[in-house]
């Protein structure tokens, strides 16, 4: 654009290629957006290769047209052949007015450069020089990667935190049936990426097996895989009272609600933090007005509490019946008061796991890749950790190759194979193939997220920016 605009003037072809541009997602949808984008680009470079001194060989213009003309052939499968003609036709018009222009005068040479350079340009042009490959195992060592440091600090406060809820909690209720808490999550899993800043603190509900039962989504009126309640047995025999948590049921079931509400009342409430802060040489505050049960800690290291930076711990009361392991979710089961969450986590954190065990494979790689680039590119935020494991999971049951030498085009296959399930709209669940993951997702978040992916296919450096 600066060179166009120096040769043309600001009014020219470049301001209204930007205007089609800057509007061609509202008018198009996201297929037409990125074939107007890449025909665009190879307007663009047609024009500037007219008006360039005829110092090239023939050759090398032919190819240079042919290489640009290929850029609409690599455009996804979703586009009607209708766009693609119309695109077509729209560059074959400029390209005949870029022949037929006149002989643009050459700007003056610029002074030559002096022979020793800053070490910071050096680097610079250094980094410009790096493969795609080399770029990205660059990008995973500095960006993705934390350091044992970081993750060690971080997890040794969460313990403090939870020893000292726990010990309140018994002094509080002797009488709550509660086992060990424990922490969960993608810190313990060496899954978090870019900076350790949250974790779960799980509070496990013992429940007697014999007065309750967990009752699959798919068998409620609600429909939904993931969606469970956990209903109350046996109250001919075990009359109201016999459990400790009948007290937090609510029409025959345990109440996900009344769970949270008690917990939040005891923990959130009535803890003394500023003690607690003193005793942890960090500050240690709940977060309120939130359906989650939710701690902000300041100060895990002086340079995080420098820097303003925050880390969260998540309590999730949890429920575990044979095989089901059920939390008390509200920001995702929102008004239904006795529905519990069905988390997959372990279970796709686990098969992971054992999938690269088997071959040495670079799949969990690959996910924190993908976290982190999701995570630092706002357009694709929205994706978290479950959508991309659930990715490559799917990816592994047809591909077998998982090596180091691969690491690069995997990452490449995971961004198409995105592509993919957000054109249908479906993602389905590797556990439970009839949930399907992008269900909470609007269309424009779809449109927002595939154009930026679209985008990345034709130049993939875009993500590691």
């Amino acid at each position: 654009m600066y060179y166009s605009s120096k040769r043309r003037g600001e009014d020219g072809i470049a301001a209204v290629i930007d205007f089609l541009l800057s509007n061609a997602r509202l008018v198009l949808g996201v297929g037409g957006a990125v074939v107007l984008g890449i025909a665009t680009l190879a307007v663009k470079r047609l024009i500037e290769r007219a008006g360039r001194p005829p110092d090239e060989k023939p050759d090398k213009k032919m190819t240079d047209s042919w290489e640009e003309l290929s850029l609409v052939s690599s455009s996804p499968k979703l586009l009607h052949k209708g766009i693609e003609g119309v695109v077509m036709k729209q560059i074959a018009a400029a390209t005949k007015k870029a022949e037929l222009s006149q002989p643009i005068p050459l700007p003056s040479p610029e002074p030559q450069r002096c022979d020793t350079e800053p070490l910071q340009r050096r680097k610079r042009m250094d980094l410009c020089v790096m493969t795609f490959v080399e770029r990205l195992q660059h990008y995973y060592r500095t960006r993705v990667c934390l350091s044992a440091e970081e993750v060690s600090v971080a997890q040794q406060r969460a313990l403090d935190i939870a020893t000292e809820i726990q010990a309140f909690l018994h002094s509080k209720h002797p009488d709550m049936p509660l086992g060990d808490m424990t922490l969960a999550g993608s810190l313990l899993d060496d899954l978090q990426v870019v900076k350790a800043d949250h974790t779960c603190l799980i509070v496990p509900l013992q429940l007697e097996s014999s007065l309750w039962t967990p009752i699959a989504g798919e068998d409620t009126f609600l429909g939904h895989p993931q969606y469970c309640m956990v209903r109350r047995e046996n109250l001919e025999y075990f009359p109201r009272g016999r459990s400790f948590w009948d007290r937090h049921m609510l029409g025959g079931y345990l109440s996900s609600r009344l769970v949270s509400e008690q917990l939040g009342k005891t923990v959130m409430e009535s803890m003394n933090w500023p003690s607690l802060t003193g005793t942890l040489e960090c500050e240690v505050r709940p977060v309120l007005g939130s359906p989650e049960l939710k701690l902000e800690i300041q100060g895990l290291t002086q340079s995080s509490y420098d820097s303003g930076e925050r880390f969260y711990i998540t309590v999730l009361p949890t429920v575990r019946l044979g095989k089901m392991t059920l939390t008390a979710q509200r920001e995702i089961t929102g008004s239904f008061d006795y529905v519990w969450y069905q988390s997959l986590y372990t279970s796709e954190t686990a098969r992971l796991a054992d999938l690269d065990k088997a071959d040495s494979g670079v799949r969990k790689k690959c996910l924190k890749l993908l976290k982190a680039v999701c995570r630092n590119c706002p357009s694709l935020r929205k994706l978290n950790g479950s959508h991309l494991s659930n990715v490559i999971l799917h990816m592994s049951e047809k591909e077998t190759d998982w090596s180091e030498s691969v690491f690069a085009d995997r990452f490449l296959q995971a961004i198409t194979e995105l592509i993919g399930y957000l054109e249908t709209g479906i993602l389905p669940s590797y556990f439970k193939p009839n949930v399907n993951l992008f269900q909470g997702f609007t269309e424009d978040d779809i449109d927002e997220m595939g154009f930026m992916l679209y985008c990345a296919v034709t130049e993939p450096e875009i993500l590691l920016i």
